[in-house]
């Protein structure tokens, strides 16, 4: 999923040690994962993790589809909600009945529950790309959201289907009642998920499902049905985007019908989108963020599903890479040695863009509490909406950090064709 370089580049070429790299990139996300509880051990600090590693399987599911194969879905928190589903009914059953089956074995169940859903649907639903498979995958994820309030059976109505971890057969003595426990089984499957999809990604399937996006003619020429591939590609993003369902039930011993809702839906399209679907790592930064933001804004801002609106937005218009392509736009620049031609002219665009931010920020702020009167905390500086001085405010942070700011931003670009160009002579640069 990693941009080709040109073969004339010296970037095609890989040195001798950069398979031991690309190892020990893993081994630090690794440590990461371990040393992170042991750093920030409070609860909403475990909690918050926790939420991140399902969002980053969950992103990724869907980027085997997005990224992978080209196929744009409004629906992926289907096979999400019904894994979740599948995870409860497993629990309880385990309770039920007395298995000797211990948690860590539960958010397989998820990812068969969602892998069963796209089995039974994935072949009608791949046989058109594009705006088709959009729409039905719109259709089919509001019919399932939609179901799930009248099969009370299957997804217990509006309560949803609750369950307790801690009632099911111990392994190594955990009980994973503590939410450090919790949060190291998904971790662990985390991992185990993320290295299952980096695989994928380098077999045959990941290359020819790279194919049908690009031209999809042009593997039906060479033999392939490129049915059959996205098929394939949506039974695997509907198998992992079940194990990140399946978590979220462990995580939260419950799942009901926002599993499966639009929402889930779009955030998921938004975590991906904004970290970058042409890099593998790009959909982890992007849940990273979208996580992040949803946790701290929630408790800031009533609107704040605005501001991943306003964002998704600029990623859309000004960096259709996401912010992994913003980040490998970089890397030439960096092995050139150029990089620090671009310093400056960061430095000097960081103010008034961070001014024209604010502004925009105040601006909302100011219009959304505007009739209730609440006070507008913006950096610890305190604004009253229904003073005409914040409105003032806001407008003279908007228009003139705009203008100044867009000054800097030809700065920059000026600059960057300076390093470009170096770095393309010295044949860092395709």
């Amino acid at each position: 999923m990693t941009a080709a370089a040109t073969p004339a580049s010296p970037l095609s070429a890989k040195p001798a040690g950069s398979h031991l790299r690309f190892y020990a990139l893993w081994l630090l996300g690794i440590a990461v994962l371990i040393i992170l509880p042991l750093l920030f051990s409070s609860g909403g600090s475990l909690t918050s993790f926790s939420l991140i590693g399902i969002a980053i399987v969950f992103a990724l599911s869907y980027n085997i589809l997005l990224g992978q194969t080209g196929l744009l879905s409004f629906g992926h928190a289907v096979h999400y909600g019904l894994g979740g589903f599948a995870a409860s009914h497993m629990m309880n059953a385990v309770v039920a009945h007395g298995w000797p089956l211990p948690l860590p074995f539960i958010p397989l169940f998820g990812g068969l529950g969602g892998l069963a859903f796209a089995i039974l649907l994935g072949w009608v639903m791949t046989k058109r790309a594009g705006t088709v498979f959009a729409m039905i995958s719109l259709g089919i994820g509001e019919l399932v959201a939609s179901s799930s309030l009248i099969l009370r059976s299957v997804f217990g109505g509006e309560a949803g289907i609750t369950t307790d971890r801690t009632t099911l057969p111990r392994m190594f003595g955990w009980t994973f009642g503590p939410q450090l426990q919790v949060y190291y089984l998904i971790a662990f499957w985390l991992v185990l998920s993320a290295i299952a999809m980096y695989a994928l990604t380098r077999t045959p399937l990941g290359r020819i499902s790279n194919a049908v996006r690009d031209n999809p003619e042009r593997v039906q020429f060479i033999g392939y049905d490129p049915h059959v591939v996205r098929y394939l590609a949506y039974c695997f993003a509907g198998f992992f985007a079940g194990v990140a369902g399946g978590l979220a039930a462990i995580s939260f011993e419950i799942a009901n019908s926002a599993y499966l809702g639009a929402i889930q839906s779009g955030l998921v399209l938004f975590s991906t989108f904004i970290g970058g679907t042409a890099y593998f790592f790009g959909p982890i930064l992007g849940a990273i963020l979208v996580t992040y933001l949803q946790l701290g804004l929630t408790s800031l801002t009533s609107v704040w599903q605005l501001y991943f609106g306003i964002i998704f937005i600029g990623i859309v218009m000004f960096s259709p890479g996401g912010i992994a392509g913003l980040l490998m736009m970089h890397r030439p620049l960096i092995l050139a040695g150029t990089f620090g031609m671009m310093i400056p002219s960061y430095l000097l665009a960081i103010v008034p863009t961070a001014a024209l931010a604010c502004g925009v920020i105040l601006t909302i702020e100011t219009v959304a509490r505007y009739s209730g009167g609440d006070a507008i905390n913006l950096f610890g500086v305190a604004f009253n909406p229904q003073s005409p001085v914040t409105w003032a405010v806001a407008a003279v942070l908007v228009v003139g950090g705009f203008f100044i700011a867009r000054s800097t931003w030809q700065r920059i670009a000026e600059a960057w064709d300076r390093a470009a160009t170096v770095a393309r002579d010295r044949g860092y640069l395709a």
